[in-house]
């Protein structure tokens, strides 16, 4: 699985696992992972993580998703980074983001958790300075706890357009690996 002195990077898509949380809106990170993997098959690590090798150029993918709740991702996940040598600054998190409308995304570095369990869990592991990329599901309209509404699945409309989105994510993905931050967020962020 090793690619000698290839730039290795991390991408780790937060959701949890099993039938009943599939398709919902905050499993649309592992939703991206899989765009990005395309026809690459996720294969179990010792780390608890689902893995996904892939090359993009002269770099090497490590698309992750957890087997266990998101709030409990950092762990397995610094633990894969550890045993592929993945540098800190090589760790992208694709994650749900209720402060953005369906359909929008946007990437940084750094930040706070703003409450997202999966981040915090993160960011205990790796310090707060990795990317994010954030995919915006929206806010309920209704008094509907957040909490609830991200456990939901998504619309027959939203569903239309998750197949295009997911697409978009990973193009943003590809393109912060190979040309930067500034350049993906120029392209990608709305």
């Amino acid at each position: 699985m090793l690619f000698g002195r290839t730039q290795t990077w991390l991408i780790v898509g937060l959701g949890n696992p099993g039938t009943k949380y599939q398709n919902t809106r905050h499993n649309i990170g592992q939703i991206a992972l899989d765009a990005l993997a395309g026809d690459g098959k996720f294969e179990k690590h010792k780390s608890g993580m689902l893995v996904c090798s892939k090359k993009l150029s002269d770099k090497k993918l490590l698309l992750a998703k957890s087997t266990g709740f998101m709030n409990e991702t950092g762990n397995p996940a610094s633990a894969l980074a550890k045993f592929f040598k993945v540098l800190p600054e090589n760790v992208i998190v694709v994650h749900d983001e209720l402060d953005l409308p369906f359909g929008k995304l946007r990437i940084k570095l750094g930040g706070s958790d703003n409450g997202h369990n999966g981040l915090k869990s993160m960011t205990t592991h790796f310090g707060a300075d990795y990317y994010r990329v954030r995919l915006g599901i929206g806010r309920p309209t209704n008094k509907m706890n957040p909490a609830d509404f991200v456990l939901q699945k998504f619309t027959t409309a939203e569903n239309k357009l998750l197949i295009d989105f997911s697409i978009t994510a990973a193009q943003a993905i590809e393109t912060l690996i190979l040309d930067g931050l500034a350049k993906a967020q120029t392209n990608f962020n709305d």
